[in-house]
């Protein structure tokens, strides 16, 4: 029987060691890849990811390829940047995590060489069951540059999600996500990025979900705000449904979402991926039971980690994802 409540990843896996240390081998590449597949799947994963492992670079293990994946990607944006450049970007308030920007944007951004399209065809033929592929917010995109070109940061922004927005129109993953993990701690750019990413999202073939975090850099929470405050952006999206951090921040701002759309269903992290003790199934299944308590059964549809799980050990990670799957389970069995 099919799961009311689905359980599925963030997007990132911890990469295995002896990629890291086999550098760009493709070969190597595609035995992780199918590692990391078969590892959700035998975990009960019910849509699994390809754990972003094409996206890693060692030389920026920080964002695990969050950002330079796609920057480096795009054509317009120089990855050289000078010490003025660097320095000016240092004076905004709204990026002090970051010592640099991750390019310069020197000309109009277009695609350049990104190809999601390959990642997607290479994925595809391990997998056996539902596939994620998640994509960068070109807001949060747009965020980590220094803009040389545009003096407009909005034309910006959405000339990225143009060029995404083509990226994702030929991958036909059964859910495609966008990740926005700049905006709960600017709250002010919540119209453009709303607009922004449901541009990418508009000629999406699958299902359509939005993720935001309040950070996972070196374990850490780096955004600071509430789910209140985006309540606008959310009931702006054109999504099918969000994936939200909760296990570590607590759930006493569940009460705001009784006022989401009701077209879009909720996705509630369940999975602190900032701490390596494993949750047990009973807590997962006690969890859930306090969400559906105060918003619905009918409301929650996905359950999951609240951020992706690079930062983690190979074998917590594992562990967790089956308590994640065994919690749903002993809840959906008590309901029955």
């Amino acid at each position: 029987m099919p799961h009311e409540i689905k359980t599925t990843v963030i997007g990132s896996y911890p990469i295995p060691q002896w990629l890291a240390h086999a550098g760009p081998d493709p070969h190597a590449h595609r035995d992780a890849l199918h590692v990391v597949l078969r590892t959700q799947e035998m975990c009960g994963i019910d849509v699994v990811s390809d754990g972003e492992l094409a996206r890693f670079d060692p030389l920026h293990p920080e964002t695990n390829g969050m950002i330079e994946y796609f920057i480096s990607g795009f054509s317009g944006i120089s990855t050289r940047l000078t010490r003025a450049e660097r320095e000016a970007y240092q004076q905004r308030q709204d990026m002090g995590f970051r010592k640099k920007p991750a390019g310069v944007v020197r000309e109009q951004v277009t695609e350049g060489s990104l190809d999601l399209g390959a990642d997607w065809e290479t994925v595809r033929e391990l997998a056996t069951g539902a596939i994620k592929f998640t994509v960068t917010s070109p807001f949060m995109l747009a965020k980590t540059l220094h803009d040389r070109f545009y003096n407009d940061f909005s034309r910006l922004t959405m000339d990225i999600a143009e060029v995404l927005s083509k990226q994702v129109s030929q991958i036909e993953a059964d859910v495609i996500q966008v990740d926005e993990a700049n905006l709960p701690g600017d709250p002010g750019g919540a119209t453009l990025a709303a607009e922004a990413i449901n541009h990418v999202l508009r000629d999406v073939k699958g299902s359509k979900g939005v993720h935001l975090c309040f950070g996972n850099y070196g374990g850490q929470s780096i955004q600071k705000g509430f789910w209140k405050d985006l309540l606008p952006f959310f009931n702006d999206l054109e999504c099918d449904h969000l994936l939200l951090e909760f296990a570590r921040r607590g759930y006493e701002e569940l009460d705001t979402f009784r006022e989401l759309k009701p077209e879009i269903s909720l996705g509630v992290g369940l999975i602190d991926i900032k701490d390596n003790e494993v949750e047990k199934p009973e807590l997962v299944a006690s969890r859930i039971e306090e969400v559906v308590k105060i918003l619905g059964r009918d409301r929650i549809r996905w359950v999951h980690p609240d951020c992706g799980f690079w930062m983690l050990p190979r074998s917590v990670a594992d562990a967790k994802m089956r308590t994640l799957v065994e919690g749903r389970d002993r809840f959906e069995s008590a309901g029955t």
